[in-house]
């Protein structure tokens, strides 16, 4: 999870044995006693690092919207062209979810079930903000290189981060083992030339 070279901090330790349990125990309770026995401590001294379990669910939200964002401003920077925007942006969502298992369950709202609305809505915001930010460069486009969607912008944000959303919940339903990027190289093509009209 932790993309530094040193070894991981405790904090991070705790938050990358709940992505693992996420992705290898699905439909069980994560327990604050079962996390601290996979990172081999004591649930004291889990507290220690979070004073709750709902803070280290939202430790896993927070380290997905700093990847993602972080990534994706990158994206913006190096890349004009709207359509490979557009493409990049998706593709870094399902390469994130490919990498990320357990988190996929954060995603979907699988692992939220039963906790609490905060945390749910935080995630919901990870998808509005995708969604935007694909709005934005529809928006763009149109301005800049006379290209518009065949729908109108809301509708072809939408159904752009609907497909991403889609290949994440395959990946979950599958246990894993159907990836989100599985045929994306194929099917973007196809998926961008029926939302794409060139002016």
């Amino acid at each position: 999870m932790t993309e530094r070279s040193e070894a991981p901090s405790r904090r991070d330790q705790i938050l990358q044995a709940l992505a693992h349990m996420l992705e290898t125990h699905p439909g069980q309770t994560i327990t604050t006693a079962k996390l601290a026995k996979a990172v081999g401590v004591s649930e004291a001294a889990l507290y220690r690092h979070f004073p709750s379990k709902l803070k280290i669910f939202e430790g896993l939200i927070i380290f997905i919207e700093d990847t993602l964002f972080s990534r994706m401003t990158r994206i913006l920077q190096e890349e004009e062209a709207a359509i490979p925007r557009c493409e990049a942006i998706l593709g870094l969502l399902l390469a994130f979810a490919e990498r990320n298992p357990g988190m996929c369950r954060i995603l979907i709202g699988d692992a939220l079930a039963g906790d609490v609305e905060r945390l749910r809505s935080r995630v919901m915001q990870i998808f509005d903000r995708l969604e935007t930010q694909l709005k934005q460069v529809l928006r763009e486009a149109e301005i800049r290189e006379g290209i518009r969607p065949a729908l109108p912008l809301n509708q072809a944000a939408n159904l752009l981060l609907s497909f991403a959303e889609g290949r994440i919940n395959q990946f979950v339903r599958s246990e894993f083992k159907r990836p989100p990027t599985q045929d994306w190289a194929v099917q973007w093509p196809i998926l961008a030339g029926a939302i794409f009209v060139t002016e």
